[in-house]
């Protein structure tokens, strides 16, 4: 300023040299400022450790210090690169010690057990915790607000930080949470911040997840690390934005991107299920209905015109003369015929001459037969009735029940209550009011709870010896933990009355109490230390999570507050051939059943089932049934007493009614079943409910029809002029036992053909079904004709009707039938299984209404592969570096259309988890280095040291002996606070290892099923997890296969479309071929039988369409017992229509229906009728749909079919008369006063 005027006076160009050299005066003084404002700004917040938290029991506050960093030492250089590996501070001087270092690590094992399976996330997250722990630049991002001096006198100097705020980057924030957002847990097939965040994933985001991570109140945190997320500079401090990595990218360390599992962005697209294939329409209408329609009308056209035209009848007596006009087939044919004659004449002359040799002969073969049922064994067993041992699904749960045991026993309660009440829970200190329903309010916990407890408490017997649940349950930490796995929503209050009832409140507020425990523990199941006020355990008294989605039902949503049900399930060890423990547990079951059949609470409403129950309930159906079947024999008894006789008054009653050929009639049906019985009971064939339920029915069907064609024809024949009574009845046996041969045989083969299925039920009835009607047969045309004697005439029955109008009804049936047979449903509910007044009826009610989730799946993989190699490892597993068409990673891809593969949720991995756990990093991996052997991560040692280096090669997976040497280890881990990821409670039955754990055997990889309520829901299951299974095989070129408890009892259902055609269609042949030889070699008859049989099977579909009658086992059973059935409506008439001499079709028809339409008439239409009825009154669901229904309409139309419709195609299109045969016939009846009735 005193130089002013002189510069003042300068020019301009002057005084620039003066205003640079300002310039450059300010410029130094503003860096000098800067760099000291830095050499300032860069001291530490904290180093070493102080006293002891307050709030965190075992935790300490580190010590306020606000120097410059300290230079680590060489113990500490080691734990930096392990924990902070890529961390360069230059001379190491830093803002922590070793004892912090120390602490961050084993604050850090569970986040770094779930998240190092993807490396960017990891790297992302101990970037959060290194800068805030380490770094020489904390005072930049970190401000310590408040302290406590240290109460150590040997400290007096040193104060504790208590509470820290710490300004992070929104961008590194979001990009740590989107890079971790992904990852996988796979032993509790959830997403690991599920257990990391404090809360469900789905709930999570970046700054909930960091403020829980440093709240206190999570367990770890020793004080209060308050986090403020900014992009810019906040009150003078610039937020921690390091660098971050996606979980698309590898780390400079050489370590690989993430997996698609753990990283949705590395997946590409998501899948996109095939759209379903559109319904088959013509103009908007079902395109099998709009066809049979046009077919049926055409018929009609075509039918109507061909009526019109003349038909020439033909005179059989120009044959008389004309034998050598008989074609070379018709001689053979009628050759075959007269020698089946002859014999069966003969057998029958014989069988009245000597009856007591007979009927004593037949006693004793049927008492020798019959003798075998003292080997009868009933299989009430689900599995051995609905699955073949050869079938693909049997093989499958043989083959893991040998390799990992048998699935466990469950017993299960659904319980609601009546109230419909809602308690509001107020959260503090803010936030909206949750709905809590009645059945989750205190007091209906406290009711369960007492409830769950008593069962807990059931003491059975069984042999002597008491049995409890502890006995036989499964517990999955035992030895060191016997508590049973109950999985029930108890659990999160660890079952204990006291946990159930803690609160933290005053007279003013309630802080936290059960409302905010469950709460929590739903979003959490796997927590060790709720973030509550509480502190309480969600984790089971077992030591596994209890997914809510298990323990709770008729929730919408995740809101699992709003759940109208509790779900408690208790798993009970199930043994493959022990009989003594299999024993206490059935007999633990009987007492569970008994107990809660007795249970009684107006507040509780119990739905339950063991798994005993549904054989139990089978059991009790049939011998509840054993009334109504008696009732319906004596009906039909009673029936066939009066219908064989012909009552001339109440004198005579007991003569006339013909009671003895009745009695005899229902002895012959009763021994040939307890023959065939018996038989196969030699040979050591089960019987089953199907074959005592359907074949005495069956035979009675067509033992009663044979009786009948015998009595009535002898009641019609008038004795020849110095004919014996042996020689008529011989006669008449000669005349009509081909007939009866004819339809029996054909059955009898029909039915063994059947029993080439793989289904058990059918393959079963099959054998006994066949062999039961031949030996009826035998024992009709041996027993039954020498007890037969004098018997009445039987009026003729002659049925008239338009010829048009019957077959437009019959061809529309047929249409109509064809239209509908695709529609017919398959499947076999449960519930039908069961009687009416079944307390399991209610248990698949509940289910079906209130289960959220679907039975577990396990993916098996078989012997073989070489887990030990990194080729056979990257086939299965899901992490870094292995295949993106592995075993896991195809399972989470399933899981990601769950809608349409049925799998629910990405699967759980014992190999991952066992490359996250054998880690250096990981304080998992220990053992004795005196010893070698395994050292928890629990155990406090200075001799456990870790099982791999902390070397690149360390780092890596383990490969070869490596491999097997820890894997044992890993096994047999209990997981713990320190280490969440051993895999005894998740795996111990997941691994088959070789003797010795020389290799690895069979292993199975677990997820589960969504919701399945319907049979076409199972069945869609089944055929997906294959479908998905067999992509894997050819992925690996190993093979998988899938296996849920399930499986045995639908697989029948994937093909059984497929058997049925199959089944009737070889009953048809077999049917046809049969027919063919025994009328004589006429063709043309068979194809007429077949066609009409073929049509009753057909309209057999319509019915079942129409009562809602589901294709399944027992529905098959009856198909094929209807094709045999149908044989005796069709077969008699047409072999009576062929050997007929009448003038001409029409006349032919008439008598073949007036001779054997009678008896069939009244031996199988009237006699089944009556019996049939009874079983509507059955309290058997099965009964009353698969039987009365299907028995019904089996009668109604065989009967339509064979005696109105069958007649009436004869007339028009039924074969001409043989010529040999005509011959024959009058000649042997030439001279004879038989004659005369023949020309009459």
């Amino acid at each position: 300023l005193e130089l002013s005027p002189t510069i003042g006076k300068m020019t301009v160009e002057q005084s620039q040299p003066l205003y640079l050299l300002r310039e450059h005066i300010g410029h130094m003084i503003t860096m000098f400022l800067l760099s000291n404002w830095q050499v300032q700004a860069q001291h530490c917040v904290w180093y070493g450790e102080c006293g002891e938290s307050t709030k965190v029991p075992g935790k300490k506050y580190n010590c306020n210090y606000t120097g410059p960093p300290i230079p680590l030492g060489q113990e500490g250089d080691e734990l930096l690169t392990e924990l902070c590996p890529g961390y360069n501070y230059g001379n190491q001087s830093l803002c922590c010690n070793v004892d912090q270092l120390r602490t961050l690590k084993g604050s850090l094992q569970l986040p770094l057990q779930f998240l190092s399976r993807c490396p960017a996330c990891f790297f992302n997250l101990m970037n959060l915790f290194c800068e805030l722990t380490c770094s020489p630049h904390q005072s930049q991002f970190m401000n310590a607000t408040q302290f406590t001096p240290d109460p150590d006198p040997k400290q007096a100097n040193k104060s504790n930080v208590v509470e820290v705020r710490y300004y992070i980057g929104q961008t590194f924030a979001n990009a740590m949470y989107n890079a971790c957002k992904d990852v996988q847990a796979p032993s509790s097939n959830v997403k690991a911040l599920s257990l990391l965040c404090g809360k469900d994933a789905k709930d999570c985001n970046a700054t909930n997840w960091i403020q829980y991570m440093f709240d206190i109140n999570n367990g770890q945190t020793p004080f209060p690390i308050i986090p403020i997320f900014s992009d810019v500079p906040v009150s003078g401090f610039t937020p921690m934005n390091n660098k971050t990595y996606e979980c698309t990218e590898g780390l400079e360390d050489g370590s690989g991107p993430c997996s698609c599992q753990d990283c949705a962005k590395a997946c590409g697209p998501k899948p996109v299920p095939p759209p379903l294939p559109p319904p088959w329409t013509i103009l908007g209408i079902d395109a099998m209905t709009v066809i049979m329609w046009i077919s049926y009308v055409a018929f009609l056209l075509i039918f109507i015109g061909a009526v019109n035209k003349p038909r020439h009848p033909h005179n059989s007596r120009q044959f008389f003369s004309l034998y050598v006009d008989a074609s070379c087939c018709e001689t053979l044919g009628e050759r075959f015929e007269n020698a089946m004659r002859l014999l069966f004449s003969a057998w029958g002359s014989f069988c009245v001459q000597h009856p007591l040799l007979v009927i004593l002969g037949s006693l004793i073969v049927v008492a020798a037969s019959s003798s075998g049922l003292v080997y009868m064994r009933v299989t009430t067993d689900p599995v051995e009735l609905w699955s073949s041992p050869s079938s693909q699904a049997r093989q499958e749960k043989d083959y893991f029940d040998s390799h990992f045991g048998p699935f466990f026993r469950t017993e299960q309660l659904i319980i609601t209550t009546p109230s419909n009440d809602t308690d509001m829970y107020t959260p503090y200190p803010a936030g909206l009011d949750v709905p809590f329903k009645a059945i989750l309010k205190k007091d209906m916990l406290h009711q369960v709870l007492d409830l769950q407890l008593d069962i807990e408490g059931l003491v059975a017997t069984y042999e002597g010896e008491n049995v409890t649940l502890k006995d036989i349950c499964l517990a999955p930490l035992a030895p060191y933990n016997n508590n049973c796995t109950i999985l029930s929503v108890l659990n999160y209050f660890q079952n204990s009355h006291a946990r159930l009832d803690h609160s933290i409140e005053d007279e003013f507020f309630v802080y936290a109490d059960y409302h905010s425990h469950f709460l929590y523990c739903v979003s959490a199941p796997a927590s060790l230390n709720d973030t509550t006020l509480l502190h309480d355990p969600c984790i089971g008294t077992f030591g596994g999570p209890v997914f809510p989605w298990i323990a709770l039902g008729g929730y919408d949503g995740t809101n699992y507050n709003n759940a109208t049900a509790l779900v408690i399930t208790f798993p009970v060890n199930n043994y493959l051939n022990d009989t003594v423990k299999r024993g206490k547990a059935l007999a633990w079951e009987k007492e569970f059943i008994r107990f809660l059949k007795s249970y009684s609470n107006p507040n509780l409403t119990i739905a339950f089932s063991a798994e005993r129950s549904i054989e139990d309930e089978i059991d009790r159906e049939s011998n509840s049934d054993i009334s109504t079947i008696v009732v319906s024999y004596i009906i039909m008894f009673v029936y066939i007493s009066l219908a064989l006789g012909h009552i001339q008054s109440l004198r005579r009653l007991l003569v006339d009614s013909k009671i003895s050929l009745g009695i005899a009639g229902i002895l012959i049906v009763l021994s040939s079943v307890a023959s065939s019985l018996g038989i196969f009971s030699f040979a050591g064939v089960p019987l089953t409910l199907i074959v005592i339920e359907v074949i005495p029915f069956l035979v009675l069907a067509v033992g009663v029809d044979n009786i009948f064609i015998i009595v009535q024809t002898y009641q019609r024949d008038e004795r020849m002029h110095n004919e014996e009574l042996h020689q008529q009845i011989g006669r008449i046996l000669g005349d009509v036992a081909p007939s009866m041969f004819l339809s029996s045989f054909s059955e009898t083969l029909a039915f063994f053909l059947g029993a080439l299925s793989n289904m058990p039920a059918v393959r079963t009835f099959s054998m006994f079904a066949g062999l039961a009607v031949f030996i009826d047969f035998l024992l009709q045309i041996s027993c039954f004709v020498s007890l037969l004697g004098r018997v009445g005439l039987c009026e003729r029955i002659k049925l008239s009707l338009s010829f048009l109008v019957q077959v437009a009804v019959f061809v529309g049936m047929l249409s109509f039938s064809i239209a509908v047979v695709n529609k017919v449903e398959i499947g076999l509910d449960q519930k039908l299984s069961m009687p009416d007044d079944s307390y399991v009826l209610e248990y698949f009610k509940n289910m079906s209404t209130y289960l959220h989730t679907g039975p577990p799946v396990y993916f098996v993989v078989e012997d073989g592969l070489n887990y030990s190699s990194l080729e056979g490892q990257n086939a299965v597993c899901g992490g870094v570096g292995c295949n993106n068409n592995s075993l896991v990673q195809q399972v989470y891809s399933a899981s990601l259309i769950s809608n349409y593969t049925t799998i629910a949720y990405t699967p759980s991995s014992w190999l991952d988890d066992y490359f996250d756990w054998v880690k250096p990093q990981s304080s998992c991996c220990r053992y004795y280095n005196n010893t070698g052997a395994f050292c928890n991560a629990s155990v406090v040692n200075s001799s456990c040291v870790h099982c791999r280096p902390m070397t690149a090669s360390g780092k890596q997976r383990p490969v070869g002996e490596e491999f097997m040497r820890f894997l044992p280890m890993f096994l047999s881990d209990n997981p713990n606070v320190k280490c969440g990821k051993g895999g005894h409670a998740a795996y111990s039955t997941a691994v088959d290892l070789y003797p010795d754990n020389k290799g690895v055997g069979a292993t199975y990889f677990m997820t589960f099923h969504t919701i399945l309520k319907e049979s076409s829901d199972f069945i869609g299951a089944l055929k997906m997890a294959r479908v998905l299974a067999d992509n894997i095989t050819q992925s690996m070129d190993h093979r998988v296969f899938p296996y849920s408890v399930f499986y045995v009892f639908y697989e029948q259902y994937l093909t059984i479309a497929y058997d049925t055609a199959l089944n009737l269609s070889v009953s048809l042949a077999a049917i046809f071929v049969v027919t063919t030889v025994l009328l004589g070699f006429e063709l043309w008859s068979a194809v007429i039988v077949s066609i009409t049989i073929a049509m009753i099977l057909v309209n057999m579909f319509g019915v079942m369409w129409l009562w809602d009658i589901s294709l399944n086992a027992v529905s098959l059973v009856n198909l094929v017992m209807s094709c045999g059935i149908s044989v005796e409506f069709c077969s008699h008439i047409v072999r009576a229509f062929s050997i007929s001499v009448k003038n001409n079709r029409v006349e032919r028809a008439e008598e073949a229906l007036a001779h054997m339409g009678s008896s069939v008439f009244s031996g199988i239409t009237l006699t089944k009728f009556g019996g049939i009825l009874i079983l509507a009154l059955s309290k058997s669901q099965i009964f009353q749909i698969f039987y009365f229904r299907m028995f019904l309409s089996i009668v109604l139309l065989g009967a339509a079919h064979g005696l109105i419709f069958l007649p009436v195609l004869l007339s028009y299109i039924g074969p001409s008369v043989n010529k040999a045969k005509v011959f024959a016939s009058n000649t042997r009846y030439l001279g004879t006063e038989r004659e005369r009735l023949l020309n009459y």
